[in-house]
Order: C-alpha cells, then sequence, then structure tokens
C-alpha cells in the first residue's frame, strides 16, 4: 500500500502526462473534435488503477466522439505512462468525463434568475413604507 503523498504524487504525475499526450500524443481524430483538459486524476492506494477525469467543450456529439477516441486510445495511454513514469506496474487507466463544471454553471445561472426575479420584489416593498 502506498502512503498518501506518494499517491498524490503519482497522481499528478499521470495529470501532466496525460495532459502533454492530449496535445502532442494522441492521434486520434475524434480526441480532437472537442476541447479537453483533464480536471482531476484519482489513483488507488495501491497504484493499480487510476481515474482520469477530462472535461470536454463542445456539443453534446463532439464529446461523445471524443470519449469514444479517448475510450479507444486507453492502451496508447497506459503504455506511453509506463514508459514516461518509473512505476513496478502501470495503472490501469479508465477515462470519466467531468461535468462539473458544466453543473457549476448551471447552478449560478439559476443563482441569477433567482436574484434577478426576487429584485422587483423587494423594490415594491420598499416604496409602500
Amino acid at each position: 500500500m502506498a502512503t498518501n503523498r506518494r499517491v498524490s504524487r503519482v497522481a499528478e504525475l499521470i495529470k501532466r502526462e496525460v495532459s502533454l499526450m492530449l496535445i502532442h500524443g494522441i492521434k486520434d481524430d475524434r480526441v480532437g473534435t472537442g476541447m479537453v483538459s483533464v480536471t482531476d486524476v484519482n489513483v488507488s492506494g495501491d497504484l493499480q488503477h487510476a481515474k482520469i477525469y477530462v472535461s470536454i467543450y463542445g456539443t453534446d456529439e463532439a464529446k461523445e466522439e471524443t470519449m469514444a477516441g479517448l475510450q479507444s486510445a486507453t492502451g496508447y495511454v497506459r503504455s506511453e505512462l509506463g514508459s514516461r513514469i518509473r512505476l513496478r506496474r502501470t495503472p490501469e487507466v479508465i477515462f470519466l468525463e467531468d461535468r462539473s463544471i458544466e453543473r457549476g454553471n448551471r447552478v449560478l445561472s439559476l443563482l441569477d434568475k433567482i436574484k434577478s426575479e426576487q429584485k422587483p420584489e423587494f423594490e415594491t416593498q420598499g416604496e409602500g413604507e
């Protein structure tokens, strides 16, 4: 079992290397259809599995294509990680879509909508007094 510090260091290394691969290494055209960025990497305590969270900007079909391209590139990504990061065993790689940015934008827009609906109500209360 690796220490928490080692697990977080390996996660950061994987995040950096996969980000570089997205820019220069992965040749699949489907990966380039949407703008992709690695938002987080979770590595298991035994360093055997790595969940790579990616944020994809674009239409829904571009997101689906990009995820399909990333799924097909997992073997390449794992072999590249094995050569770039010196570990006893290279972790299994799983790509997951991170929709937290979309959820955050939706929450902010809902809060703005509520705020704009409440303003006229408060203004009318102040005038009647």
